[in-house]
C-alpha cells in the first residue's frame, strides 16, 4: 500500500497467484486501515488517463494478475492513521466462491519506498 495524506486515496498493489485448476474472481477488498476498499482500474486510451471501479477481476487458472500503477490496483479511500510508511496493514481478499483470503500488506511511501 503507498501512504499518501488522508484527504488523497492511496493505491494498494499486489499480484495474485491462482494456483489451482480452475479460474478465480476477486470481487473486492476491505481493510481496517481503509474506510472503503475499492477494485479499479487505470486505462489509457488514444492519450486519454481514465480510471474506474471493476466489479471482479478473474485470474486464469495456473495464472495471475499483477495490480500495478497504470492497471488493476486497490484504492483505500479515508485512510486510517495505521497507514502509515513502515507499518503493515492487513487486507482481506474476497472471491466469488465466497472464499476470502487476509494477507498483510506493507506500507510504503508515495514513491513506493
Amino acid at each position: 500500500m503507498r501512504a499518501l495524506p488522508s484527504a488523497v486515496p492511496s493505491g494498494g498493489y499486489f499480484t495474485l497467484q491462482n494456483k489451482s485448476g480452475k479460474t478465480v474472481i476477486l470481487t473486492g477488498a476491505d481493510s481496517p486501515a481503509c474506510g472503503m476498499l475499492m477494485l479499479h482500474k487505470s486505462d489509457d486510451k488514444g492519450g486519454m488517463s481514465s480510471m474506474s471501479d471493476v466489479a471482479e477481476v478473474p485470474v486464469p487458472a495456473g495464472g495471475s494478475v499483477s495490480f500495478t500503477p497504470g492497471s488493476y490496483h486497490l484504492m483505500c479511500m479515508d485512510t486510517k492513521p495505521s497507514l502509515k510508511p513502515g507499518a503493515s496493514v492487513p487486507v482481506t481478499l474476497h472471491f466469488k466462491s465466497g472464499e476470502k483470503l487476509t494477507v498483510s500488506f506493507a506500507v510504503r511511501n508515495a514513491a513506493g519506498k
